[in-house]
């Protein structure tokens, strides 16, 4: 609670980090903001050839059954890699200014929420377009966006703080989430994964995200209930355990960096 009180007295310097990370994205680039619609309609048409052409998954409308994984992916893979060294990165202001080093990383995580609910954009008007309809269960699509936030936000607090110490994490975490992406259900159904396996795939989280998302966007239907609310119950110990490590290495921040 002392923590949260001191992260709610640096809300400006929070809401200056956040409109920061957005203006800086795509700083001094001749298209700017519209960059955050073409990069995943960029994304959304390598990979529909490759999956749906020269793979042939035998899916309708496969284009949204893989953008409306892809995005909420994108979100946690590069906010999780730029978090790794956001403390590394930003030593220059540690060391001269205190404030709540939580900040850092909680400040990348709701820019990067912003940037997926602009990219979210292109899959409505894809849904649209194809004639997928847009349905009331996307009522759930904030519960289910904050879960993934939080456990975004437990990651990076536990990842940033070790790679104060471990610099040679930051590439160690490009080489997991490279294998993470292709062990998670986002450019093919949870259906095909082999029931050997499948027990493997739902101790991951981002299974339950993902599905969560295809169920709200691709088919219109509620999620899965449990599976969300043991993904929630996964991030909130993710969270804990990261709060709890960041809490006892920041004090070694400043001299490490």
């Amino acid at each position: 609670m002392a923590l949260i009180k001191e992260v709610y007295n640096y809300r400006e310097m929070l809401k200056n980090l956040v409109v920061r990370d957005l203006r800086t994205r795509y700083k001094e680039s001749v298209l700017g903001f519209f960059w955050t619609l073409i990069n995943p309609l960029i994304m959304l048409l390598i990979y529909s050839i490759a999956f749906k052409t020269i793979m042939r998954m035998d899916i309708e409308n496969y284009s949204i059954f893989l953008f409306s994984g892809l995005l909420p992916w994108l979100y946690h893979q590069t906010v999780i890699a730029g978090n790794t060294s956001i403390i590394v990165n930003n030593s220059g202001l540690i060391k001269k200014v205190y404030f709540p080093y939580e900040i850092l990383p909680l400040s990348t995580t709701i820019a990067g929420a912003v940037n997926y609910l602009l990219c979210l954009i292109v899959l409505l008007v894809s849904m649209v377009y194809v004639g997928i309809p847009i349905t009331i269960n996307l009522v759930y699509f904030p519960i289910i966006l904050l879960i993934q936030m939080i456990l975004i936000l437990g990651m990076s607090m536990i990842l940033s703080a070790l790679n104060v110490f471990f610099r040679d994490l930051e590439h160690i975490v490009s080489l997991l989430m490279m294998a993470w992406f292709y062990l998670t259900p986002i450019f093919y159904p949870l259906t095909m994964v082999p029931e050997k396996y499948s027990h493997f795939f739902y101790l991951n989280p981002m299974t339950h995200l993902e599905q969560a998302y295809r169920q709200i966007f691709y088919y219109g239907k509620a999620p899965e209930f449990t599976n969300l609310l043991m993904c929630f119950a996964f991030s909130v110990g993710f969270l804990l355990v990261g709060t709890i490590l960041f809490n006892l290495l920041k004090k070694r921040f400043a001299e490490e960096l």
